[in-house]
């Protein structure tokens, strides 16, 4: 199965500049938890979740409204392709213990997003390669959900106030 089976095509996105106010808007109206930064061009810059800006938030001194995307945003990304096989993607999932990854087209803009709930509603029981298993996914889930020690998640930058720039 490849990875643009499963994948959401419709994805909603934003630029840089966008402050958290209408970044987290976008999240709520949509019902998503991530947003692709894209350039004028639509190539990614980087990621922002509800949890990058709720921690952005929660450590700085200022309104939603203050604070750009650009100053939040996780960079680097990482990314799959839609001919990517499915056993592949769930592997970068596992490494980097994320639950959504963008897809990122031969033209190099973005070309979809691939979320664990998706992957979830794929699973089949089976054995073979074709199709994702359960286990695929419980190992998958396993892997994310694992606890990382505290220093090792927290970026530096968190900790001196500031983030990092896109």
């Amino acid at each position: 199965m490849k990875v643009q089976d499963i994948m959401t095509q419709e994805v909603r996105f934003c630029g840089p500049d966008t402050n958290l106010a209408a970044a987290t808007e976008i999240l709520w109206q949509n019902n998503c938890g991530t947003l692709p930064v894209l350039d004028s061009d639509g190539k990614l810059l980087g990621v922002i979740t509800d949890r990058d800006m709720c921690i952005a938030l929660g450590t700085r001194n200022c309104r939603a409204s203050e604070l750009a995307v650009c100053e939040v945003a996780t960079k680097p990304v990482f990314t799959c392709g839609p001919n990517d096989d499915t056993h592949a993607a769930l592997k970068t999932l596992r490494q980097h213990q994320i639950r959504r990854m963008p897809v990122i087209g031969a033209d190099g803009k973005l070309a979809g997003i691939l979320c664990l709930d998706e992957i979830v509603l794929h699973v089949q029981k089976t054995e073979g390669k074709e199709g994702i298993s359960y286990d695929d996914v419980v190992n998958t889930m396993k892997a994310i959900c694992e606890h990382r020690r505290a220093e090792a998640s927290k970026p530096a930058t968190m900790a001196a106030g500031a983030a990092p720039a896109l």
